[in-house]
């Protein structure tokens, strides 16, 4: 007899699904640990594992025992919720043992990497579009620590010079007095 006189391609179809259903509860059940859920969405023991994993990153309180300057000039800026191991790279145990060791300097195209436009950013994220903006290196016009500081410029003539400034140790330039004066008229 029957079961409700079903025809067999459904009975088929309903003992696949009833199977399905069955392996996925029988893997499901056999494949959750235990601490699963202990803490929330994530297995519990997960956290005592990670606790015990010595760090990749050393964070901004281990460059700061030898840059403290460099940490008191990024607290003011926008950039003070950064890693310095963000655009510098991963600190290695042999930079932080022996300071002559020297991270890398970061490209100047780092800056884009958070900079260019995306319109998944907020509306307030400062952002340039590459090909509208300078094209020379960013670190040209920004510091990298305080963004929205220039460099300092060379030494400068004071205006309404055209002789350029010497160099310390150095004469100032002859005037040149080979070129014609132009015609004074009384």
């Amino acid at each position: 007899m029957r079961f409700f006189n079903m025809p067999p391609q459904i009975f088929r179809l309903v003992l696949l699904i009833f199977a399905i259903v069955v392996s996925y509860l029988a893997g499901r059940t056999l494949l959750t640990p235990a601490t699963f859920r202990d803490h929330g969405f994530y297995r519990g023991a997960a956290l005592v594992e990670l606790a015990g994993k010595i760090p990749v990153f050393a964070g901004k309180n281990a460059c700061g025992v030898r840059h403290p300057e460099i940490l008191k000039t990024l607290a003011k800026g926008s950039h003070k919720t950064l890693s310095c191991e963000g655009c510098h790279g991963v600190v290695s145990q042999s930079h932080l043992d022996d300071p002559a060791d020297k991270m890398r300097k970061p490209p100047a195209e780092i800056c884009l990497r958070c900079h260019e436009v995306n319109p998944s950013r907020p509306a307030g994220f400062k952002q340039i579009m590459r090909n509208d903006h300078y094209e020379g290196a960013c670190l040209e016009c920004h510091l990298p620590h305080e963004p929205n500081e220039a460099p300092p410029e060379p030494d400068k003539a004071p205006a309404g010079s055209d002789k350029e400034s010497p160099e310390p140790g150095k004469a100032a330039p002859e005037p040149d007095t080979t070129s014609p004066e132009p015609n004074k008229e009384p």
